[in-house]
């Protein structure tokens, strides 16, 4: 991780700030808004985490968990962040808070298109186990992959 950057909570407090997170992070039509952050930061299960470097936000990361099982609603590092491990810390993060919860599994889609992110989860130790045809609105696919929380120690 780069120099002094650090994870912390998001809460419903944060929805502003992960929103013009978010929007930094993604492009136009896949970025969420304040009422969408408010809205999941309020629905049991969700957890979320803000990367700072210093004291500006970087990246985040939304979950969502329920029984043994968990999602990766989003994650996004603010491209001038990007290769510096953000990531990476954000998706640590993630991982230890969901075992210290019980979470066994953890899924995710991503569009077939997004090469970068798809070579992250493949390093990080994500399997493909499926794919949804034309999942997303420019009609692209999205591979579906898994993460055991139980196998891989990190």
């Amino acid at each position: 991780m780069t120099g002094n950057a650090v994870c912390i909570s998001g809460a419903p407090p944060h929805a502003s700030l992960l929103a013009r997170l978010h929007y930094s992070c993604f492009d136009e039509g896949e970025r969420w808004g304040e009422e969408a952050f408010s809205g999941l930061l309020t629905t049991p299960g969700t957890l979320a985490w803000i990367a700072l470097v210093g004291e500006t936000p970087a990246g985040l990361l939304m979950l969502r968990h329920s029984l043994d099982e968990a999602e990766i609603l989003t994650l996004g590092v603010n491209a001038q962040y990007r290769r510096q491990n953000l990531a990476s810390s954000l998706l640590d993060t993630g991982y230890t808070a969901l075992r210290k919860l019980g979470v066994t599994t953890l899924f995710l889609e991503v569009s077939v298109r997004n090469k970068a992110a798809i070579a992250l989860y493949l390093k990080q130790g994500f399997t493909l186990c499926g794919r949804r045809k034309t999942y997303y609105a420019d009609g692209s696919d999205a591979s579906v992959l898994r993460y055991d929380l139980t196998s891989v120690t990190r």
